[in-house]
């Protein structure tokens, strides 16, 4: 029972510590963009990396990388943008990997619990002299059968976690993809 505890406890941690850092990243570029978009078309390029610098989000931090390259060919303004982009998306995922290995580790800990519980109860009825009493024989299961439950629950409570997370990175991805497009369009367009 132990390992299931801790493992829910390590779950809970990311879970709690990843919903915050992925709401963080969540924020609203559209008010953002449009300020950058108006900076950069007045030609205002220290304004716009200023302005980036004072959003603390994977978008701005991938458009004050595109700014700082504005005059550079667009091939290597998309690549230093591209390059942000993974650097922060790596950032949205970490500990990602941890829930789901406690997602299908504590069910396998509850089994493990179970088997030993079952091998003890057949240890102590061989031990036993004579007539076996039920009392004996339904505390090892009993005690075998918690580890299973307690086991499957935190294992499907992570699982459950992990996807939520996970839809939650791709929800962010989204809105990182779409306001660098929406960057590349604006250095695209005549002025």
């Amino acid at each position: 029972m132990v390992p299931i505890i801790l493992s829910s406890f390590i779950a809970v941690y990311v879970f709690v510590e990843r919903i915050l850092t992925i709401n963080k990243a969540n924020q609203s570029p559209d008010a953002f963009v449009a300020r950058i978009k108006e900076m950069v078309l007045r030609g205002d390029i220290n304004g716009a990396k200023l302005l980036c610098g004072h959003f603390d989000s994977p978008i701005a931090r991938m458009i004050e990388k595109g700014v700082a390259r504005i005059g550079s060919p667009l091939k290597t303004i998309e690549a230093s943008i591209e390059n942000v982009a993974k650097i922060e998306l790596f950032k949205l995922e970490k500990n990602l990997s941890v829930l789901a290995t406690v997602s299908g580790a504590a069910p396998m800990m509850g089994f493990l619990g179970t088997v030993i519980g079952m091998v003890e109860a057949f240890i102590a009825i061989a031990q036993e002299e004579g007539s076996v009493s039920p009392k004996l024989l339904s505390s090892g299961i009993y005690t075998a059968m918690i580890t299973t439950v307690a086991g499957l629950i935190v294992g499907i409570v992570a699982y459950l976690a992990y996807n939520y997370l996970v839809t939650r990175v791709s929800k962010v991805v989204h809105k990182m993809e779409y306001s660098s497009i929406e960057f590349i369009d604006l250095l695209q367009e005549p002025r």
